[in-house]
């Protein structure tokens, strides 16, 4: 069995990262969210429902209950047509494949751990 020292492993788990960023899916998704950054109105809803929530975090506090119920709906109506806009759409996508490689990614390499350090205790039996 080859040993690695932890700098090793890093430096792997380095050229692995840059590998994926190579990938057309890591690809499309930061295209879509430099769209997304680019465009005012997105931003200027964002903007608006953390002034939103942070209204929200007060009314909550002093236990302002009606005016918390209302903060909600606006910051729910708001997350509505933000969600409705198609390339947050095609963002959400997107995000969801690029978590579910590195998902996958993060479980191939546990395994392959768990796998290596059974067969280690095996042999020191």
């Amino acid at each position: 069995m080859t040993t690695y020292s932890k700098e090793e492993i890093l430096e792997r788990a380095q050229i692995l990262a840059e590998q994926m960023t190579n990938i057309e899916e890591v690809h499309r998704y930061k295209q879509i969210e430099s769209r997304i950054n680019q465009s005012e109105k997105i931003k200027k809803l964002i903007n608006n429902m953390k002034a939103l929530q942070k209204q929200a975090v007060n009314f909550q506090a002093y236990g302002k209950t009606e005016a918390l119920k209302k903060v909600d709906l606006e910051i729910d109506r708001m997350q509505e047509e933000i969600d409705a806009i198609p390339i947050v759409q095609e963002f959400k996508e997107s995000q969801v494949v690029v978590n579910d490689l590195l998902q996958q990614v993060s479980k191939t390499i546990a395994n392959e751990v768990e796998i290596s350090m059974e067969k280690t205790l095996e042999n020191n039996e």
